[in-house]
């Protein structure tokens, strides 16, 4: 049987969809130029309420529901300029040797994961672990084209694989 706080959290949340949920779909709708994609984000920002655990307190609606639907929005983007990036990457290749739709999906999938992993690290230690594992340049080669010195480069990597780590198995 739910708790009578997961049940109040499920009615707020039912309130505030059957208040606010054609406002959210025309507010994302006006960002992504986009009805289904809009429709997505709006229902994505509700199944997000609740998964909340922590208990969460409503005078602004509005506010709260835009703040969460716009994480949600720049996350798609995010996803459409990965999806981008990877695409141009494979176009070139012979229909042999492209990989299935299966497979592009489990590549987005991963590509999105380690996004989501670099997004919080600094642009240039981001850069510097990126050269390094992506493009195989040596440190020298990479202080040499990012203009700053070897003992940096060992640092911004070093703190990159620290990130990846902590995030990985600290949960």
């Amino acid at each position: 049987m739910p708790s009578s706080e997961y049940l109040a959290c499920e009615n707020v949340v039912h309130t505030l969809y059957s208040t606010h949920h054609h406002w959210l779909k025309t507010w994302l709708r006006g960002r992504l130029g986009n009805a289904a994609d809009a429709a997505d984000l709006a229902q994505d920002t509700f199944v997000r309420l609740l998964q909340k655990t922590e208990r969460f307190e409503l005078r602004a609606p509005r506010a709260f529901l835009r703040t969460i639907a716009r994480g949600l929005v720049i996350d798609h983007w995010r996803r459409e300029e990965i999806e981008r990036a990877y695409l141009e990457s494979i176009a070139h290749l012979p229909e042999a040797l492209a990989p299935s739709a299966e497979a592009r999906a489990l590549v987005l999938e991963l590509l999105e994961e380690v996004a989501r992993l670099l997004e919080g690290l600094k642009p240039k230690v981001r850069k510097a672990f990126l050269l390094a594992q992506c493009d195989g340049l040596t440190y020298k080669q990479i202080a040499q084209q990012m203009d700053v010195s070897l003992r940096s480069v060992e640092r911004y990597v070093a703190e990159a694989l620290y990130h990846c780590y902590v995030l990985r198995y600290e949960s």
